[in-house]
C-alpha cells in the first residue's frame, strides 16, 4: 500500500519498505534499517548542520560568526539531507509566528531534498530564556543558582522547553555547568557558580524541567572551560587531573547520570588537548567511564578552530577526521569539518566510515525518539498548526519575577533597608534607569540586539527607576546617572555627590551590561584584568559614600566585583545577577520591603581587585598566611552568605552514628527557626570538613542544602541523608576514594557561619569510588 504524507514535507513511500517510521518496532532496529539504505553523503549529511539566518555583516553572535558566515544555501547544505537547523529563532528580530513558518518552509526543504524525507533536529539557545526575540528573559544562570532553589529552577526549565517544543525546537544549547574557577571570566553569569555540588544540584532541576517538555538538554562546556589562564576566554587551561575530576567534571557526571541528552565541548585546551578532538574525554571518560549514550555536539566552529586556533589538524578533512575518531557526533553550527570535507576524509582513508555509522546511530536514534521518522510527523511547528506563538506568557513573567526575587542576596544592612514611604531619595548610577543592564549576554536583546536599540527589547521591562516610583509613590526621588557604565565620562559625578548630600538616603545602582566580545562589561568575550566595577563606576561610588549621606548600594553584575571594601561605609549593600525583564519589579519591592530576601551567594564577593582567582573551594595554602605572603585573599562575603529581614537561628545537629561504613550512609539532623518578626526563608548548608588525608583536600566543602521557609516563630527540623559517594575524592594514585577516617560537619547560614558542629568516623578498608551510585544528598524537612 502507497500513502502520501500531506504537504507538510513527506514523500510517496512504501509502508513495509520504510521500516524505519513504524513505532512499533524497536528503535536500534529502525535506526539499523535506515541506516543501511543511506549512501556516505548521506551519512555525512545527519551530522551536519547549517545556518540559515547568518548574516555575515550582522551581529557578532557566536565566535567567529561574522569571519566564517554561511556556508551556502539550504538547496546546497541539505543536498543529501541534514542533521540541524541551527537558531531558527535565536539570529534575527522577527515575530515569533513569522519564525515558527519559516522553519516549517526549511523542514519542508529537508525532507523534499531528502531520499528518504529525514527531518533536521532544529536547535537554539535557552540559558536565560528561549533566546528569541520577544521570549521571557529570566535572570542568568548565576541568579538562579543565588536561589538555592532547585524545585524554582525545574519549573523554569520546564517553561522554557515547553515555549521551545510550541516553537518546533528539539534541543537547547543549555545549561552551562562550568564551575567557576576565576572570577574575571566572562562568562561567570552564565554558571551556577563555584561549588561542583551547588552547580550539580541547580543544572539537574533545569535539565529535567527542559527535558520533561520534550526538548534535549546540552551540557556546556565539555570540559575545562572556566579554569582558563587568567580567566581569559579561550586560553590554555592548566587543570591537573585532580582538579578535573574534583572540581570539574562531578556536575558533568552527574547530570550523564540523570539522562541529559547531548553533551557540548569546550573552546579551551586542557594541557595541549583539545576538547574537541580528545578521545580521552569524548570516548572513555564521558561514554566509556560513565555510559553517555547521547550526542555529543560541536561548539560553533570547534573543528575549523582545530585547524587555525589549536593548530592540531593541517586542515578541514583531518579536522574532521579527529574529532569524529574522538567521539564528535555532530557539528555546528554549519558543515565545515563535517561536509564534504569529512566525506572526503573517508574517502581518502582518514577516517574509517565505521565511524562515521557509530555517530550516525547516535543521531538517527534521537530523531527516532522525538517522533521525526513516525509517518504522522508534521513539518509545522505545534504553534504554527495553533495559530498563536507567545513566547512570554504571563505564567512566565510571574515565574521570571519569583526567580528573580528569590536570587536577590541581601549582604549587609544597618537599618537602612527596607527603604522608608516618605523623604527625599536621590537614586543614583548607570544600572538605575537601563532595563538591559538587567538581562544576561544570551538573552536576545544583549545577544542580537546589542546595537539596534531602536528594535527595543521584545518584551516589556521596566527599570528599577520606574519600579522604585511606582513602589514608593510618596517618596520624593531625584535621579542622576552619576557616570555611564563603561566609559571614563566623569562629568556627572558632581552633580551626584549633590543629589546624594541634599537626600534623606541615597540608593545606588552600579554594575554591567551584558554583551559579546567586548560589546558588554560581562559575558562571553567579555574577560577583565581586575575585579574593580567597570569604567569610572568605583569612583562614583567612593565620591557618593564620601558625602557622608546613608547609601544603599546595589550591585546588578554577571560576576563578583570587589565591593567589600565599602561595606564599612555603605548603609547597606545587595547584590543581583542580572535579574531578567522582572528585575526592576522584584528589586524594587525587596527594597521597598514588599517582600522579604532570602538568595545566598554561589559565589563570594572579594574585599580587593587584585588577582586572587581562589575560590571558597580551595586547599590550606588558599587561606591567609600571613606570614608566607602579604596578600589576603579572605573574602567580604563568603560563599552561601546572605540575610533577611528576619533572623534565623541554627542549633540542635544530631548524628545518627558515630561510625560510618566507607560506603555506609548516615544523617545529620539541624533545626532551624524563624526568630524574627517577618516570614523569610533560610537556607540551611552542610558543610564537610576533611582534617587529614592522603592528598589536600578544600578547607571545607558544600555537603547539602534546604532552602526552609518559615513563618515568625516557626521551626523545622532538617535532616541531610548523607552516602559516603559524597566523601569521595581523587587520591594519590589518581583513583576516586572514599578514605576512612575522621569528617568534621558544620551546618549554617554561610560557608563561614556554620554555628553548630559534629564529626563522624569512616571505617573499614579504603574503597575504590570510581564510579558513583550516590551523586545527591536528600533532605527531608520536619516542620514543629
Amino acid at each position: 500500500m502507497t500513502t502520501t504524507m500531506p504537504d507538510h514535507g513527506g514523500l510517496p513511500q512504501e509502508e513495509s519498505d520504510r521500516p524505519w517510521t513504524d513505532p512499533a518496532l524497536p528503535v536500534a532496529d529502525r535506526v539499523d534499517a535506515l541506516l543501511a539504505r543511506l549512501t556516505l553523503p548521506e551519512k555525512v549529511a545527519q551530522l551536519s548542520s547549517t545556518w540559515e539566518d547568518i548574516e555575515a555583516d550582522g551581529p557578532e553572535v557566536a565566535p567567529g560568526s561574522n569571519h566564517f558566515g554561511r556556508v551556502g544555501d539550504l538547496d546546497e547544505t541539505a543536498r543529501h539531507g541534514l542533521g540541524q537547523l541551527t537558531r531558527p529563532y535565536g539570529t534575527l528580530p522577527r515575530p515569533a509566528l513569522d519564525h515558527a513558518r519559516l522553519l516549517a518552509r526549511h523542514q519542508q526543504q529537508v525532507v523534499a531534498q531528502s531520499r528518504f524525507g529525514i527531518p533536521a533536529m532544529a536547535h537554539d539557545e535557552c540559558l536565560t530564556g528561549f533566546t528569541a526575540y520577544g521570549a521571557t528573559i529570566y535572570p542568568t544562570s548565576l541568579g538562579m543558582a543565588a536561589t538555592f532553589d532547585p524545585a524554582l529552577i525545574r519549573r523554569v526549565g520546564e517553561a522554557i522547553g515547553s515555549d521551545m517544543a510550541e516553537a518546533g525546537v528539539h534541543q537547547g544549547l543549555s545549561p552551562v555547568v562550568d564551575v567557576i574557577r576565576d572570577y574575571r571570566w566572562g562568562r561567570c553569569e552564565e554558571t551556577y557558580g563555584e561549588d561542583p555540588y551547588l552547580v550539580g544540584e541547580l543544572a539537574e532541576a533545569y535539565v529535567t524541567g527542559l527535558q520533561s517538555a520534550g526538548v534535549y538538554a546540552t551540557l556546556k562546556h565539555f570540559a575545562g572551560y572556566s579554569a582558563s589562564m587568567g580567566g581569559r576566554n579561550h586560553a590554555p587551561v592548566h587543570a591537573g587531573r585532580r582538579e578535573l575530576f574534583d572540581v570539574i567534571l562531578p556536575p558533568f557526571e552527574r547530570l550523564v547520570a540523570a539522562g541529559v541528552r547531548s553533551v557540548m565541548n569546550s573552546y579551551a585546551e586542557i594541557d595541549g588537548e583539545a576538547p574537541a578532538a580528545s578521545r580521552w574525554l569524548l570516548t572513555e571518560v564521558l561514554r566509556d567511564a560513565w555510559g553517555f549514550e547521547g550526542t555529543v555536539v560541536s561548539d560553533y566552529w570547534s573543528l575549523p578552530f582545530l585547524v587555525n586556533a589549536h593548530r592540531v589538524a593541517a586542515d578541514l578533512p583531518d579536522a574532521g577526521a579527529l574529532a569524529l575518531r574522538a567521539g564528535m557526533d555532530v557539528e555546528l553550527p554549519d558543515q565545515r569539518g563535517f561536509g564534504t570535507a569529512l566525506v572526503h576524509a573517508v574517502e581518502q582513508g582518514l577516517v574509517d566510515e565505521e565511524f562515521v555509522d557509530r555517530a550516525v546511530r547516535r543521531v538517527l536514534r534521537q530523531k527516532v525518539d522525538l517522533g521525526l521518522l513516525d509517518t504522522d510527523w508534521d513539518s509545522r511547528p505545534p504553534a504554527l498548526r495553533a495559530g498563536e506563538l507567545d513566547l512570554d506568557k504571563p505564567e512566565n513573567r510571574q515565574l521570571a519575577h519569583a526567580v528573580a526575587q528569590s536570587s536577590a542576596v541581601l549582604l549587609s544592612n544597618d537599618g537602612a533597608l527596607p527603604l522608608p514611604a516618605t523623604g527625599r531619595i536621590a537614586l543614583i548610577g548607570p544600572c538605575a534607569d537601563d532595563v538591559r543592564t538587567m538581562f544576561g549576554c544570551y538573552s536576545f536583546p544583549n545577544h542580537v540586539l546589542a546595537e539596534r536599540d531602536d528594535l527595543g527589547n521584545g518584551v516589556e521591562a521596566v527599570s528599577l527607576r520606574h519600579a522604585l516610583t511606582t513602589e514608593l509613590p510618596c517618596v520624593d526621588w531625584e535621579f542622576t546617572q552619576g557616570c555611564p557604565i563603561r566609559e571614563a565620562d566623569r562629568s556627572g559625578i558632581a552633580a551626584a555627590v549633590e543629589a546624594s548630600a541634599g537626600a534623606d538616603l541615597t540608593v545606588l545602582v552600579v554594575g554591567d551590561k551584558a554583551g559579546m566580545f567586548g560589546i558588554g562589561t560581562s559575558g562571553e568575550g567579555c574577560d577583565v584584568e581586575d575585579l574593580r566595577l567597570p569604567g569610572v563606576q568605583e569612583e562614583l561610588v567612593e565620591a557618593v559614600l564620601a558625602t557622608g549621606r546613608p547609601v544603599v548600594l546595589v550591585v546588578s553584575s554577571g560576576r563578583p566585583y570587589a565591593v567589600g571594601r565599602f561595606a564599612a561605609t555603605a548603609a547597606a549593600m545587595v547584590q543581583v545577577f542580572l535579574p531578567g525583564e522582572e528585575g526592576g519589579r522584584a528589586v524594587a519591592q525587596l527594597l521597598a520591603g514588599k517582600a522579604n530576601f532570602s538568595g545566598k551567594l554561589p559565589v563570594q564577593i572579594p574585599t580587593t581587585p587584585g588577582g586572587q582567582p581562589y575560590t571558597y573551594l580551595h586547599a590550606p595554602l588558599g587561606d591567609r598566611q600571613s606570614w608566607l605572603s602579604n596578600l589576603d585573599p579572605t573574602p567580604a562575603f563568603p560563599f552561601g552568605h546572605g540575610l533577611s529581614y528576619t533572623t534565623f537561628e541554627i542549633d540542635e545537629l544530631s548524628v545518627d552514628r558515630e561510625l560510618v561504613p566507607v560506603d555506609g550512609e548516615f544523617t545529620v539532623g539541624v533545626r532551624v527557626r524563624n526568630t524574627g518578626a517577618v516570614a523569610g526563608a533560610e537556607t540551611v548548608q552542610l558543610y564537610a570538613i576533611d582534617p587529614v588525608a592522603q592528598v589536600t583536600r578544600p578547607v571545607r566543602s558544600l555537603l547539602g542544602f534546604a532552602k526552609v521557609a518559615l513563618d515568625p516563630g516557626e521551626q523545622a527540623m532538617v535532616r541531610f541523608h548523607v552516602h559516603t559517594d559524597r566523601l569521595a575524592f581523587t587520591g594519590l594514585d589518581g583513583t576516586r576514594i572514599v578514605e576512612p577516617g575522621e569528617i568534621l560537619l558544620e551546618v549554617g547560614s554561610s560557608s563561614l557561619d556554620t554555628p553548630v558542629r559534629g564529626a563522624v568516623q569512616l571505617v573499614g578498608e579504603e574503597r575504590d569510588a570510581t564510579v558513583l551510585a550516590h551523586h545527591a544528598v536528600p533532605v527531608s524537612v520536619e516542620r514543629d
